[in-house]
């Protein structure tokens, strides 16, 4: 058992000993020293606490509870002194306990990760502690195990659930080259994976490092009252003082009674309650977003992210899935044709440009190939593969010359429907696509070749499906304006924000580009940015709030921005902003209740002598509220969208 919670269990024994041992059949000799042990055992850790603040040059609350303990056996009241340091004592382990609680929803995570790991060399296996893992050890995973430390998958199908790691609520499907991250369970098929850092470098090792610092770093209402409280605990001693002197000196008032009320009057304005109300809050908030996937890098960007008026997105990646799909397989329409012929020559358009593209590393090369392979197409084997950068690709597939490109690619080939081109491929920008044109070459001198435009191809990377319900949540949470910045062209940017419901539009951006941005946004009210955390790093740093998405594995995010989203989804962005507004809800009500009933306990004490002990009850009693309140931030739950 913990020893504060020793100690309050002994405090209480000793003082029901002390006042009511007589009736117990206990010789009335024994109440003096059964007092003595509750102060001791209540009042051991005030004292330590006082006496190093008074080493520091500083007075704080512990030093007002205990001398008013003090004070209260001087008068002959040292059952009210052994309640308050019994209750004093209480607070202060519920207080460690609330704020345990937050860390050890973290640091359980650390227990996620398996001791020892099954390691395959050639076709033996072998049990190993995971520090003695190293980069690229072949690792055995069976089902209903943990992961022992990032890396890949190198063979096998499985799911797993990552909850732990980036909150998704589903097990995410896993095959050959996928992220796996330490501490996530794999549920039901058998893995081969590759170890791609080290134990002590995991995603996992990272997540707790992460919030520990966050716990270190105070919020800013949590920093003003710490030093308030050495002004406030320094004015309420001296107001003791003077409560005391001033009646007994100059008005000639019983001793006794004077220093009572004195005593009751220190009791109920020290500031326990307005001391604990925020950094109770604040860790219990990072504690429940932390267990959602959600990490804050400290109170400060909690406070901050709960008056954001402006959110910024980067567009690939965070509003799109930033993968490229074939989105429209479009043949050049020809009259008279019947429709079960145009889509047999839409399918051959595909074969046949996903033949050329096979060849190519190009985003949209890979997307138009992947089409055709979930067509289950085959891939033909290409002959004489060009590539002109920036512009398209040619090769021989089954014996004719097929071109994919842009329009730029074919400037040299004369054409009269060359204009009726233009317009189509336009039309596909103003949608947010990209489209690539296919046609045959035709002629083997470059001089006297000419083309068979064949058809268009259209490339987007596809907006995700919960972007709008998103941007619309975050207008519901009091966000004024929601922008896009983004290094894509104007014309992508704009239909993206448009069904997206995003305000403003900034497109064509390089990264110093996109600080300039964010540095005017700022000008007009606190700015979030949403960002992957690697080419928006620059952005990310100069907004009041970072926000990194999708960051599990990924150091950059990692460093650069305060908040970090682990998962990819992007309904962790509301999220982060109400769980920030009702952890500021919760320090308001907080610090208001506690202030109340600070002010009702002093005019109750000086205007219709309060009670000690009823002073004591309404005081730690406050502080305990507080507490249970801020403690209730562990269970947040935001609305679906």
């Amino acid at each position: 058992m913990d020893v504060e919670l020793l100690s309050v269990i002994a405090t209480l024994l000793f003082m029901l000993l002390g006042g009511f041992g007589a009736a117990l059949g206990l010789p009335g000799a024994w109440s003096p020293w059964f007092f003595a042990a509750a102060y001791l055992t209540g009042g051991w850790h005030g004292t330590i606490h006082g006496a190093r603040s008074l080493l520091r040059g500083t007075v704080d609350v512990d030093l007002l509870m205990i001398l008013a303990a003090l004070g209260a056996a001087y008068v002959h009241h040292a059952f009210e002194g052994a309640m308050l340091l019994f209750l004093f004592s209480l607070s202060h382990a519920l207080q460690e306990m609330a704020i345990e609680r937050s860390r050890s929803a973290i640091s359980a995570l650390m227990k996620l990760r398996p001791e020892v790991a099954l390691r395959r060399r050639g076709t033996e296996t072998q049990l190993v502690a995971i520090d003695e893992l190293a980069v690229g050890d072949i690792l055995v995973v069976r089902p209903g195990e943990s992961i022992p430390v990032d890396g890949v998958v190198s063979e096998g199908t499985s799911t797993v659930n990552q909850a732990s790691i980036t909150g998704e609520s589903l097990p995410i499907d896993k095959k050959p080259g996928d992220p796996l991250f330490a501490g996530t369970m794999n549920e039901h098929g058998g893995l081969e994976m590759r170890a791609t850092k080290l134990a002590r470098e995991s995603t996992l090792a990272k997540l707790v490092e992460l919030v520990e610092k966050a716990q270190g770093q105070k919020a800013t209402t949590q920093r003003f009252l710490e030093k308030a409280e050495q002004w406030y605990a320094l004015g309420v001693i001296l107001f003791t003082a003077a409560l005391i002197a001033v009646p007994y000196y100059f008005f000639g008032h019983a001793f006794q009674p004077t220093f009572y009320r004195a005593m009751t009057v220190m009791v109920v304005a020290s500031p326990c309650a307005l001391v604990i109300s925020t950094p109770a809050s604040i860790l219990s908030a990072i504690g429940a977003a932390a267990r959602r996937g959600v990490l804050f890098k400290g109170g400060v960007y909690l406070e901050r992210a709960a008056a954001v008026e402006i959110v910024a997105f980067d567009k690939t990646g965070t509003l799109t899935a930033g993968r490229p799909v074939v989105t429209d397989v479009q043949i050049i329409e020809q009259p008279g044709r019947p429709a079960n012929e145009l889509a047999c020559l839409q399918e051959e358009l595909l074969w046949l440009a996903a033949g050329v593209e096979a060849r190519s590393e190009h985003p949209i090369a890979r997307a138009i190939v992947a089409e055709a392979k979930r067509r289950f197409m085959p891939i033909e084997r290409c002959l004489k593969f060009q590539s002109v950068a920036g512009h398209g690709v040619s090769a021989e597939v089954c014996g004719r010359r097929i071109a994919v490109g842009n329009l730029k690619y074919f400037d040299g080939y004369e054409s009269p429907e060359r204009h009726e081109l233009e317009k189509a491929m336009n039309a596909m920008q103003d949608a947010g696509k990209t489209g690539m044109l296919v046609g045959e070459i035709i002629g083997e001198q470059i001089e006297q070749a000419t083309v068979r435009y064949l058809g268009f191809i259209a490339v987007a990377d596809q907006v995700r499906p919960e972007a709008p319900a998103v941007v619309a949540r975050l207008r519901e949470l009091g966000v004024k304006r929601v922008v896009m910045i983004t290094g894509d062209g104007s014309r992508v940017a704009a239909a993206v924000a448009k069904k997206c419901g995003i305000d403003e539009v900034h497109a064509d951006l390089l990264p110093q580009d996109k600080v300039r941005v964010i540095v005017k946004l700022k000008e007009a009210g606190r700015t979030a940015m949403i960002g992957d955390g690697i080419n928006d790093a620059p952005a990310l740093a100069t907004a009041d709030v970072g926000v990194a998405m999708g960051a599990a594995g990924t150091d950059v995010a990692m460093e650069t921005a305060d908040v970090v989203l682990m998962s990819d989804a992007l309904e962790g962005v509301p999220f982060t902003l109400a769980l920030s507004q009702r952890a500021r809800q919760v320090v308001y009500q907080n610090l208001t209740f506690a202030l109340a009933v600070i002010v009702v306990l002093i005019i109750s004490a000086l205007g219709f002598q309060l009670a000690l002990p009823l002073g004591v009850v309404g005081h730690e009693g406050s502080t305990v509220l507080v507490c249970l309140n801020g403690l209730r931030l562990l269970g947040f739950r935001m609305a679906s969208l």
